[in-house]
């Protein structure tokens, strides 16, 4: 199953409706397929997603959109869905999933209407008010205009009340994964943001070590006496010996730490397809390291189940990665959070991206001139 497009209307922290497309939406010459994961007929999907916007622009609101949506379409109930909160106290919000299904070589739309309920012991409770479910197979699809058109077609499967075995928070989705045995991994990176623990015990491959800190011989996860044993290993130096992973802070750097999680789980997603969403991208690693991460997605030869890198960033310097536009998102927040796919704003390809950016060409994507100077005579004040 392959992600194609959101949209959301409702949400209360959007100042418009939600539009998040995944496919490939300008043309692809013969020279960019090989960054791209061919679908089907001429639909592509643009492996590695950026959504870049300045401080409180609104990234992780939309990173955390995307993770609903995925945990909608791999029917986790709702209210376990750990970026729920996205949701606010909306009375009615209403997410329409575009996604491709490998099994059946179809196009779907998901159409999910959500509520919400103050409770006094849960807090904010979540339940869906009706789902639909429409689909048509990709054989019928011409052109990427007519990718998402459903004008005529009957709903296959609806939320009619009366399964009253179904939970009211969980999709109708949970009885077409059921039939066609698909879902999705998904890696969800937003709680490492900040926090740097490894979260699992497995060995590291030895590579992603060695690209990260060359001074590191070894570093291994072991058990004895049923508790956990890390033993840490500098070139000439003698091995170190703990027992919980967030002693391993003390002897490595933050990136290094951050670039173990982020690489193994990486090395995840591309070998079986799915998601791997991070947000703040840069944070703990230099540009090198992130344009790495981004280049294994991008390469056909590595991501050959098309595993999807989705990431917020501040750093402009990224965008000029890509050759393509429609791949990257700008994200404002003026009196509500607006998304903007970069390719309706600018038209060529052959403009340096950073440039336009920093430039504020883009208009809402540099810190407002007067805030500096305020900031600035603020300081001067301060310093005398």
């Amino acid at each position: 199953m392959k992600l194609l497009k959101i949209t959301a209307d409702g949400l209360p922290l959007f100042k418009e409706k939600l539009e998040i497309s995944l496919y490939a939406q300008q043309r692809v010459s013969e020279d960019q397929k090989e960054s791209l994961y061919p679908l089907f007929s001429n639909i592509y999907l643009n492996p590695a997603n950026g959504f870049i916007g300045i401080n409180a622009s609104g990234k992780t609101s939309v990173l955390k959109v995307i993770l609903l949506s995925l945990g909608i379409l791999n029917n986790e109930p709702i209210n376990h869905i750990e970026n729920k909160d996205i949701l606010g106290n909306a009375p009615k919000a209403v997410l329409n999933i575009f996604f491709y299904s490998e099994t059946k070589q179809e196009i779907c739309r998901l159409e999910t209407m959500i509520t919400s309920r103050q409770t006094k012991t849960e807090g904010i409770v979540y339940s869906i008010l009706s789902e639909n479910l429409w689909s048509k197979q990709a054989a019928e699809v011409i052109t990427r205009k007519a990718l998402f058109d459903f004008a005529g077609k009957e709903p296959v499967m609806l939320r009619s009340g009366q399964e009253d075995f179904l939970p009211d928070d969980v999709s109708i989705m949970i009885a077409h994964n059921k039939k066609t045995g698909e879902n999705m991994r998904v890696v969800n990176l937003l709680q490492f943001t900040n926090i740097n623990v490894l979260p699992f015990s497995d060995n590291i491959p030895a590579e992603v070590i060695t690209y990260l800190d060359p001074t590191v011989e070894s570093l291994q996860f072991d058990e004895m006496d049923q508790k956990s044993v890390i033993r840490l290993k500098f070139k000439g130096k003698e091995e170190i010996v703990m027992n919980d992973p967030i002693q391993l802070n003390n002897y490595l750097s933050s990136g290094t730490v951050k670039g173990m999680i982020t690489f193994t789980l990486a090395q995840e997603v591309l070998q079986k397809g799915g998601y791997l969403v991070v947000d703040e991208v840069e944070n703990h690693f230099n540009k090198e390291i992130v344009t790495t991460l981004m280049r294994f997605f991008m390469d056909s030869k590595l991501n050959k189940y098309g595993g999807t890198l989705i990431y917020s960033t501040h750093y402009p310097e990224l965008l000029d990665e890509y050759d393509r536009n429609d791949s990257i998102y700008v994200i404002r927040n003026r009196h509500g959070i607006t998304v903007e796919n970069l390719s309706t704003i600018l038209k060529r390809n052959d403009i340096k991206k950073s440039d336009a950016y920093q430039s504020g060409f883009l208009e809402g994507t540099t810190p407002m001139y007067e805030a500096y100077i305020r900031l600035k005579k603020s300081m001067a004040a301060a310093l005398k």
